[in-house]
């Protein structure tokens, strides 16, 4: 049986119904993910089925974000409009990096073995189609606050900058883990593990998880919508128990890890 549409949000049924459920998969994740970790990178499993090579398996995952976004968001009747203009060029940008370079940009091994799960993609598609249409919508279609005096607003004045600043951030610490592996190492098929150091690392073990959260957290302020609360809430409930078992894992494989290093937050997680 369907469930029932909803109109509770924007007053459209089909959107609140998709948001209600969305909502709903990211609690399911918060209540799972403690006990389950995504099998991809360092824990990429087997008994998953399946695997492909992490560059394509993560451009894979992200594409339905830009392909999703882009359909419904020239959709919508306001596409035009000064407020939903900017937005998408904020997403154009963060997925021209997120799905785009970041996955072309990996140095896996060569030889080394398929270690992206074929379900962590279909979950991700579930999550990133879902993401890419309740903003597009929501931008261009049933958003009411978006005048040109938005763009003077304090949400949006305190949003963005937070969004942006993680963002940088994100890809420097992107950057730096890169950077461990050699281009002659990854020619030859060598796995090698080193401490990653600089940047964020120095009060945190994993930095891209940390500004991924901050950035989604601007980016939920200066939209002020509930889908932006949604991709904060899912990305909080995967990437909150992995920093956690993240930090674990560097612990026990490097008896000199720096002690002073928290999982996520500095100084307290």
């Amino acid at each position: 049986m369907l469930a029932p549409r909803m109109t509770w949000y924007t007053g459209d049924p089909t959107y609140d119904t998709v948001l209600a459920l969305a909502l709903g998969f990211a609690a399911l994740v918060a209540l799972t993910a403690p006990f389950v970790a995504s099998p991809y990178g360092r824990f990429a499993s087997d008994k998953f089925g399946l695997a492909l090579d992490p560059r394509l398996g993560w451009f894979l995952m992200e594409l339905p974000a830009t392909v999703s976004f882009l359909y419904f968001f020239f959709r919508g009747p306001h596409h035009a409009d000064t407020v939903p203009l900017v937005f998408l060029c904020i997403w154009l940008v963060h997925y021209g990096n997120r799905g785009f370079y970041f996955p072309l940009s990996i140095r896996s091994p060569h030889g080394a073995r398929a270690s992206f799960s074929l379900m962590v993609i279909a979950v991700g598609w579930l999550v990133t189609g879902m993401h890419g249409y309740l903003h597009a919508a929501f931008f261009t279609s049933h958003a009411t606050h978006y005048t040109s005096a938005w763009l003077c607003d304090p949400r949006f004045l305190i949003g963005l900058p937070i969004y942006a600043v993680s963002l940088a951030l994100n890809i420097h610490s992107d950057a730096i883990v890169r950077g461990l592996r050699s281009r002659d190492e990854v020619a030859l098929g060598e796995r090698v593990y080193r401490i990653p150091r600089g940047g964020l690392f120095r009060w945190v073990s994993s930095p891209s998880y940390l500004t991924e959260l901050t950035a989604w957290a601007g980016l939920a302020l200066c939209t002020w919508s509930l889908a932006g609360v949604f991709i904060f809430a899912v990305s909080a409930a995967n990437l909150v128990p992995r920093a956690l078992s993240t930090h674990r894992w560097y612990r026990e494989r490097f008896p000199d890890y720096p002690r002073e290093r928290r999982a996520l937050i500095p100084f307290l997680m």
